[in-house]
């Protein structure tokens, strides 16, 4: 597998573009459930399989590096990327999971996107893992996928990268009390150092068709959860920190325009702005962004930080 600090692309694989689709890459025809017993009796369905099964159920879309890097973190040994791509074929084929990749007027994206299929839900349910698959996830479009993605990404950056790092929630779950709504943002994280602890909540942003008004529906919700925050809310004992995941760049100064000009800053909290590809950092203590408001010119600046919180 390639390390993260050797990946020379200057374009995030988890970027919108445009015409994009997703195109099917699994196996169709009939499996039976007789069948697929039948290699699980003989070992050709293993536990390195269920694992494999559990982690497409936890993350809901994922790819072959993210899964290769989660059993890693888990101890669970693979020899090479390469014996994990076998093993997801296997599990295609019986259609225990499936695959999608994406396609444009560029050409291809380079990777294969994982998720359940119902025959892994049964498996996994019979084993006692919840399992809320249903058919009509894998409905879902180019930017929901990607979004989850990018914020797969960033959780492993953090499990892998930072000391401090404590535990992860893959979509922590937010409520918006004024406004009556619950929602869910694409990752979080959980650091203690010197018995102090600090959550990061990952809001992943897409420059998807129409991004800067359903930025700012979810913008509005965010601004409700932290203005009406008390402790023990959605679970939170102290006020987490958001963070935005951007595409690029450019698009950290775009996301925050919208939040200045519609007038939907968080008074509780700093915020803070990040990308894909800052991720790829070696140590993510120079990976946070925010910008400050310059007292002569009274533009605001692009300022990075350093946080030592963040070291590996």
């Amino acid at each position: 597998m390639v390390e993260d600090s050797n990946i020379k692309t200057t374009i995030s694989p988890f970027s919108i573009r445009e015409s994009e689709i997703k195109t099917f890459d699994g196996k169709d025809g009939y499996v039976s459930m007789n069948q697929i017993i039948h290699k699980i009796n003989i070992g050709h369905i293993n536990d390195i399989h269920f694992a494999i099964m559990e982690l497409i159920n936890e993350f809901e879309f994922i790819t072959s590096r993210q899964i290769f890097q989660m059993l890693t973190e888990k101890g669970i040994k693979i020899k090479s990327q390469d014996k994990l791509n076998g093993k997801l074929e296997q599990l295609v084929k019986t259609k225990i999971i499936t695959r999608y990749y994406f396609t444009s007027e560029k050409g291809s994206c380079i990777y294969r996107v994982y998720c359940l299929e119902k025959m892994g839900k049964y498996l996994l349910n019979s084993r006692g893992i919840e399992c809320k698959w249903q058919p009509t996830d894998n409905t879902k479009p180019v930017a929901m996928i990607k979004k989850r993605l990018a914020g797969n990404q960033t959780i492993i950056a953090y499990l892998r990268k930072v000391k401090a790092y404590d535990n992860y929630t893959v979509k922590p779950c937010l409520n918006a009390k004024r406004l009556g709504k619950i929602f869910r943002a694409n990752g979080g994280v959980k650091l203690t150092k010197n018995g102090k602890t600090i959550e990061f909540i990952f809001e992943v942003v897409r420059r998807e068709e129409n991004w800067e008004n359903k930025f700012i529906e979810r913008m509005q919700m965010y601004k409700d959860f932290y203005e009406n925050f008390i402790p023990g809310d959605s679970g939170f004992e102290k006020i987490p920190q958001l963070i935005f995941i951007c595409e690029d760049e450019k698009h950290m100064a775009e996301t925050f325009k919208t939040i200045v000009t519609k007038q939907l800053e968080l008074d509780k909290i700093k915020l803070y702005f990040s990308t894909d590809l800052r991720q790829n950092n070696e140590t993510l203590e120079n990976t946070l962004v925010e910008f400050i408001l310059d007292s002569e010119s009274k533009k605001y600046k692009m300022v990075e930080l350093q946080i030592k919180l963040l070291e590996m």
